[in-house]
């Protein structure tokens, strides 16, 4: 016991003293999930699964699209947008809370945490856009199909693709510009496993009015009008479903948007759970265990929910790995 507190108390003085520069400006700590030593590893093994399992199923579903030309439809455009950015939404966080781990340092610099903060935002942003945009193409395929590739042709879907981007790109840059105005005296203790920008803000000991004002007014743009959004396509959708007069039709209606809803059923519904988690208790772990949820859980299980609930996705996949087995084995063979 004495040897793994004095190991504890190394630690913590060791990232005291790291937490200044020589410029004199602070550095702040990211306190992560816990500081046992024995459960580190288990730690750094659970989200390194996590994580390689997030960005081997992206970058799958994003292949699958490229190679398969029977896949070239708007929706798996968009899915492939959305894809890539789950892969970016978790290599924001995850690689430095593995690298903390690893190194026993929760140390995470003043540049650091800002860039952090900023892709944290651009890439969650996107998430936001692209399920609304992917609504509204539902919402054409299954209320006017015989315009369909009118409506969603090439040019309108490179223009909202496009304009997700843009869009998420200057409000980030927005929300996170406010925190240069900031000035940090007071413990830089951050109670995550990454700069969430609430928890930031917690730290200004300056006024925090203008960039409250400022992330209410991203909260407000980027996450209620696209949900708002995506509940009136489904709507929409739903009201265009019942008019259907037979069950096989709307069974096959429904399955056409089936994986859409339940990714932003889950998106959504664990966003709201660290929302309210944080809104309803003061503790720590609670948020923390929300917030994994949210950046970690659903980016995984993405790929899976579109892969499993979608026949063209689970064809596309396995021809994908069919082609790739003999290069694999080739490869070996030339090697031995």
């Amino acid at each position: 016991m004495v040897l793994v507190r004095d190991h504890n108390l190394s630690i913590r003085l060791m990232n005291l003293m790291e937490s200044r520069n020589q410029t004199g400006i602070r550095n702040f700590l990211l306190l992560g999930f816990t500081e046992e030593p024995d459960l580190q590893p288990l730690l750094f093994g659970l989200f390194l699964s996590m994580y390689l399992i997030t960005f081997t199923g992206n970058l799958l579903i994003i292949l699958a699209i490229i190679s398969d030309s029977h896949l070239h439809t708007p929706m798996y455009f968009f899915l492939s947008n959305l894809s890539f950015a789950d892969i970016c939404f978790t290599s924001t966080t995850i690689p430095k809370m593995l690298v903390n781990i690893q190194t026993q340092s929760k140390v995470i610099t003043y540049a650091g945490c800002l860039s952090q903060t900023y892709f944290f935002i651009v890439f969650g942003c996107l998430d936001n856009l692209f399920l609304a945009v992917m609504a509204y193409d539902r919402f054409v395929a299954i209320c006017h199909p015989l315009h369909y590739m009118v409506i969603m042709n090439p040019q309108l879907c490179r223009l909202l693709a496009l304009g997700s981007w843009c869009l998420s790109i200057v409000v980030s840059l927005l929300d996170t510009l406010t925190l240069l105005r900031l000035s940090f005296c007071r413990s830089m203790n951050i109670p995550h496993f990454f700069c969430d920008l609430p928890e930031v803000l917690k730290l200004a000991c300056s006024d925090t009015l203008i960039s409250n004002i400022v992330e209410y007014f991203v909260t407000v743009v980027i996450g209620v009008l696209p949900l708002l959004g995506i509940l009136f396509s489904y709507s929409l959708i739903f009201s265009s479903i019942l008019r259907i007069s037979s069950a096989r039709g709307k069974y096959k209606a429904f399955s056409t948007c089936g994986s859409h809803l339940s990714v932003v059923s889950l998106f959504y519904g664990t966003g709201l759970g660290v929302y309210l988690s944080s809104a309803a208790t003061s503790s720590p772990r609670t948020r923390l265990v929300a917030s994994a949820m949210y950046t970690m859980v659903t980016p995984m299980l993405n790929p899976f929910i579109y892969s499993l609930r979608n026949r063209d996705m689970k064809g596309a996949l396995g021809r994908l790995l069919n082609r790739a087995a003999p290069l694999s084995a080739g490869t070996f063979a030339g090697l031995s």
